[in-house]
């Protein structure tokens, strides 16, 4: 019989991740109360905003407003791209950043106009000199499985990517199925690996449900000794690179399925259905999540 851990760490990424590159301009106001009502439902960790050029990430300009002004409740991150990014976000307040390079060379390129590995000479001494100051890093891992220009990835190119981020002693690896195209099976085998090789490094799974095999990666996932694993409230999101991309997988379905297992999140789910009333009426696409289409029609 497999072992399934008694507590899961839901990382709630809507805020940042699921509204950045949402077509309407969400309120600031709407954002703070959505975050609010995201920590009442019991959200520990929670991805805030990013520090990135208000030019290419208008959704995001607002970034020192919403580190300034949010209630202060458990490990909060924000993106941050640079150096500049990084100075910036301190001025704020931020205590706990993430960072963020592709394994494939295709994606990084048009992402942030770099390779891979010039990505990694540019991030060491931003990281290092994070750690150095106290603060909480997580490393976010894209294209860890497929890539939309290169196809699959090699699992030996991702642990490459890992061991690199690990040995500068990052607190997190966030290792993400960007584009929603892993299945199961990889799932497992490619966290067996990650957990197996950094037992003492938290270890947080990122999947998309472009394909519906969200829910099913993270159970194969839970399988392979993940007990951490980002989520957007509402399925917010989607990679930009993936066209028909439906978002990230929905915080309310993964908290529904892990809770219908007796694994505890600490997330009341009445009051995330409420938390994502407040944005719903904001963005340009239905939420039609099926715990959250369940909730509102009973």
């Amino acid at each position: 019989m497999f072992s399934l851990p008694k507590k899961v760490t839901i990382i709630e990424v809507g805020p940042r991740d699921g509204l950045q590159n949402e077509k309407n301009e969400v309120p600031t106001a709407v954002k703070l109360e959505f975050i609010e009502k995201l920590q009442l439902a019991g959200v520990e960790e929670m991805e805030l905003t990013s520090f990135v050029s208000p030019k290419w990430v208008p959704q995001m300009k607002d970034a020192k407003e919403i580190i300034e002004s949010a209630t202060k409740k458990g490990r909060q991150f924000v993106l941050t791209p640079n150096e500049k990014g990084v100075e910036l976000a301190k001025l704020a307040g931020a205590n706990s950043f993430a960072v963020f390079v592709g394994v494939s060379n295709s994606f990084n390129k048009n992402n942030i106009n770099k390779t891979t590995q010039e990505s990694m000479v540019g991030l060491k001494p931003i990281v290092e000199s994070l750690l150095k100051e106290g603060h909480f890093v997580r490393a976010c891992i894209s294209t860890a499985f497929y890539c939309p220009y290169e196809g699959a990835i090699d699992p030996v190119k991702t642990m490459e990517l890992c061991r690199e981020f690990v040995s500068w002693g990052v607190n997190e690896l966030s290792v993400a199925d960007t584009i929603g195209m892993a299945n199961p099976k990889e799932s497992y085998l490619l966290f067996e690996l990650i957990k197996g090789e950094f037992p003492t490094t938290l270890i947080t799974a990122h999947f998309h449900d472009t394909r519906k095999m969200g829910l099913a990666n993270i159970f194969a996932a839970l399988q392979a000794g993940v007990d951490r694993f980002d989520s957007s409230a509402g399925g917010l999101g989607g990679c930009p690179f993936a066209p028909g991309a439906t978002g990230n997988i929905a915080t309310e379905d993964v908290v529904n399925m892990l809770h219908q297992m007796n694994i505890d999140t600490n997330i009341h789910l009445d009051l995330l259905v409420n938390a994502i009333d407040i944005i719903a009426p904001y963005v340009s696409r239905p939420i039609e999540t099926g715990m959250y289409k369940l909730r509102k029609n009973s």
